[in-house]
């Protein structure tokens, strides 16, 4: 089973900024993401700004499922 645990590398340590599952143990992958890296280019994507307001207006209907705690099973899957 993989769990992402966000984190911050800061004078050569990694600090958790949530809790590991309970009774991690072994090896684990860091990964070092850019703050660029968090916004997605649409227009590359061919998606114009009408398109995606229209995406994003259809799901946020979704949202509330989505963030209920119940959903953390199929993170597991």
């Amino acid at each position: 089973m993989l769990k992402s645990i966000e984190g911050v590398y800061r004078d050569g340590k990694v600090e958790l900024v949530g809790p590991p599952p309970e009774g991690a143990a072994g090896r684990v992958i860091v990964t070092f993401v850019s703050s660029s890296d968090t916004a997605v280019e649409l227009a590359e994507r061919g998606v114009n700004p009408e398109q995606a307001a229209d995406l994003r207006r259809r799901l946020t209907t979704f949202a509330e499922d989505w963030q209920r705690p119940e959903m953390d099973a199929y993170d597991a899957l």
